[in-house]
C-alpha cells in the first residue's frame, strides 16, 4: 500500500504554484516541483490532460517521458492508478529513490527505455499519458501505430505538449529567436516540433486504429507558461535550463501555448 503520509505536500495553501484551476496540483510542495522540473509545470499539464481522460483506481498507466517521475507520483497518488514511469534521460535508479521517498513504491515502477524500444506487452496498459515529451518523437507519421499497440482496445492515449495557437505568418518572430538576458535562445531547431491543435487533429484523425476524442489548445496557455517561468526566477540555481520568461512574455499568448489530444484505441 502507498504511504500517503510521505507525499511532498505543500506546507501552506497559498504558495506560489497554487492555481485554482488545478486544485490537485496545488496540494504539492512547490520546492519539490521546482527541484524536479525539466520544462513547463508537469503537474499542471498532467492534471489538465487527466481532466479529458477516464482514470480509475487500479488501472495500469504508462507515463511516457516521465522525467523525474513527479507526474507518475502525482498520478498514482491522485487517481489511484498503477504507473510505469518511462524515461530515457533519467535513470530508473534515480527515479526509484524519488518514488520511495514519496511513499509510492507500491504504485509506481521506474523504467529506463527509449521511445522506439519500449519493453511492454501489446495491450498491457489501460491508458497512456505523455506530458511535454511526445512532440519529440510522435510527429513521425508512423509512430502512433506502434505506440497505440501498448494500450488495450478501448483504452486511451493522451498527450499534453507545448504547441502553437496558430502558425507563424512568415518567419519565426524575432522575439523568439534573439538571445535573451538569460543567455538562452527560446526558438531553436527542436521547437519545430511545436504544432497547432489543428495539426495534431489532422495527424491523429487519419488513422483507423484510434478515434480522436478531443484535441484543443489551452486558451491561456502562454499566460500560464509565463506564470510558471516567473515562479521559477527565485529558484534560478535549480533550473535545468536558463529562463525563457523574456521570450514567453514578449509572445503574450499570441503563438505559444499547450495542446492536449486524447484518442481511444479502436482495434
Amino acid at each position: 500500500m502507498p504511504d500517503l503520509g510521505r507525499l511532498p505536500l505543500a506546507p501552506r495553501p497559498d504558495h506560489t504554484l497554487a492555481v485554482p484551476r488545478f486544485p490537485r496540483s496545488s496540494r504539492y510542495d512547490p520546492e519539490w516541483v521546482f527541484e524536479n522540473q525539466m520544462g513547463p509545470n508537469v503537474l499542471w499539464l498532467t492534471e489538465w490532460l487527466a481532466e479529458a481522460m477516464t482514470l480509475e483506481p487500479g488501472m495500469r498507466v504508462l507515463d511516457m517521458g516521465a522525467g523525474r517521475a513527479i507526474s507518475s507520483i502525482f498520478l498514482a497518488a491522485e487517481y489511484g492508478v498503477e504507473v510505469w514511469a518511462n524515461d530515457l534521460w533519467i535513470s530508473a535508479t534515480d527515479n526509484w529513490a524519488r518514488i520511495k521517498a514519496a511513499g509510492m513504491e507500491g504504485k509506481v515502477r521506474p523504467i529506463h527505455a527509449e521511445a522506439h524500444s519500449l519493453p511492454y506487452a501489446e495491450g498491457f496498459f489501460d491508458a497512456i499519458l505523455s506530458t511535454d515529451s511526445y512532440q519529440y518523437y510522435g510527429t513521425d507519421d508512423l509512430y502512433l501505430r506502434r505506440f497505440s499497440a501498448f494500450v488495450r482496445p478501448g483504452g486511451r492515449i493522451g498527450i499534453a505538449v507545448p504547441g502553437l495557437h496558430r502558425d507563424f505568418d512568415g518567419p519565426v518572430p524575432e522575439y523568439l529567436t534573439r538571445k535573451q538576458r538569460s543567455g538562452n535562445v527560446f526558438w531553436d531547431a527542436d521547437c519545430w516540433c511545436f504544432h497547432t491543435a489543428a495539426w495534431w487533429r489532422a495527424l491523429w484523425s487519419r488513422y483507423p486504429f484510434v478515434e480522436l476524442e478531443t484535441c484543443q489548445a489551452m486558451p491561456d496557455g502562454g499566460t500560464l507558461w509565463q506564470q510558471w517561468e516567473r515562479a521559477l526566477l527565485p529558484w534560478g540555481g535549480k533550473k535545468v535550463f536558463p529562463s525563457d520568461l523574456e521570450s514567453i512574455e514578449a509572445d503574450a499568448n499570441r503563438h505559444l501555448t499547450f495542446v492536449r489530444a486524447v484518442a481511444r484505441r479502436t482495434v
